[in-house]
C-alpha cells in the first residue's frame, strides 16, 4: 500500500545519518520507522537484535511491510546487527536519543539544533548514525556511553515517551529541514491574474447600486461606513479576474433571476462574460 502522495516519476532524496533502531519490539514500529525514513530522504537502516529476528515472516512480515506503505526498499535493504557496538562501527559520530537524564557529562540537543550540526558534517565526508531504544526501555545506560552525544525531544515532561517511529518521524523532519532549503514541495498555481482596479471598481458600483436598490444600506445616516466596509471586505480578498467575474455573475442572477432560454442572446452553451464562474 502506497499513500496519496507517493510519485514513482521523481526522483527519491536518500543520505542523512544512518538511522539504528536497538532491540525494536513490534514489527509494525520497524515499518512506520522506515515510512518516516523515506519520507524525509532517510535511506540507511539499521536493526540491532530485532525481538522477533529480521527478516520477519508470516503475519510479522506482513504487518512490518503494511506499516511501511510504500518504503519497503528500506526494509529489505536493513542491515542486521548483534550488538550496538558492531552497528556503529564505520560511523565517526553517533547521537543517542533518550527521554531520561542519564548522568553522563555528554553534550545534550534536540533533534533542531542537532541535525544542523548532523547536516553539516555529512557535508563534509563524515558518516553519523541516530540510535532509538526499545518501546518498552529505551537505550541502556552502557548503549548512551557509546554515543557522543545526546538528542532529546522538547515534550509534556508529565509524558515523555514517544513511539519508536514517531521519534524516528521527527529526527528526519529536522535532519530534512537542516539538509534541504526546506521550502513547501508545491506553490499555489495562479490560475487566473489579479483583477485590474478598474474592473473591482466598476464591479463594486455595480454591486452596491444594486443592494441600493434593495434597501441594504440602512439607516442612510450609515451608508458612507457600510460602503467602505464592503469594499475593505472584497480588497483584502485579492481577487482575480475570475473571482471578479464570478462574483458578478451571481449578483446578475440573484438581481435578475433564473435564466431562461430566450433571454440568452449568446449561442448555445457559451456563457455571458459577466456570468462565467
Amino acid at each position: 500500500m502506497t499513500g496519496a502522495g507517493t510519485n514513482r516519476t521523481k526522483t527519491s532524496l536518500c543520505g542523512g545519518p544512518a538511522i539504528i533502531l536497538v532491540r525494536p519490539q513490534l514489527a509494525v514500529n520497524i515499518g512506520m520507522s522506515a515510512r518516516a525514513m523515506a519520507n524525509f530522504g532517510l535511506a540507511d537502516l539499521r536493526l540491532v537484535s530485532p525481538r522477533e529476528g529480521w527478516p520477519r515472516a508470516g503475519a510479522y512480515r506482513k504487518g512490518a511491510y503494511a506499516a511501511a506503505a510504500g518504503a519497503v526498499h528500506l526494509l529489505e535493504s536493513a542491515r542486521l546487527f548483534d550488538s550496538v557496538e558492531a552497528a556503529i562501527l564505520d560511523l565517526n559520530y553517533v547521537w543517542a536519543t533518550t527521554a531520561r537524564e542519564r548522568g553522563q557529562y555528554k553534550k545534550i540537543l534536540t533533534p533542531a539544533e542537532a541535525m544542523p550540526e548532523c547536516a553539516q558534517k555529512i557535508m563534509t565526508g563524515e558518516k553519523q548514525g541516530v540510535l532509538f531504544g526499545p518501546e518498552r526501555t529505551g537505550l541502556a545506560n552502557d548503549e548512551v556511553a557509546l554515543a557522543d552525544a545526546i538528542i532529546t525531544f522538547p515534550v509534556n515532561p508529565a509524558y515523555a515517551s514517544l513511539n519508536l517511529a514517531q521519534a524516528v518521524l521527527l529526527t528526519g523532519y529536522e535532519w530534512m529541514r537542516a539538509a534541504s532549503d526546506a521550502k513547501p514541495p508545491y506553490a499555489i498555481v495562479q490560475r487566473s491574474p489579479a483583477a485590474p482596479r478598474e474592473m473591482a471598481l466598476s464591479f463594486f458600483d455595480y454591486l452596491e447600486s444594486e443592494l441600493d436598490r434593495a434597501g441594504f444600506f440602512r439607516p442612510k445616516s450609515k451608508q458612507p461606513v457600510m460602503r467602505r466596509n464592503l469594499r475593505n471586505m472584497l480588497h483584502r480578498m485579492q481577487l482575480t479576474e475570475q473571482d471578479v467575474r464570478s462574483l458578478r455573475g451571481m449578483v446578475v442572477r440573484l438581481v435578475e433571476g433564473p435564466r431562461t432560454g430566450d433571454e440568452r442572446t449568446n449561442k448555445p452553451g457559451e456563457a455571458r462574460p459577466e456570468e462565467d464562474v
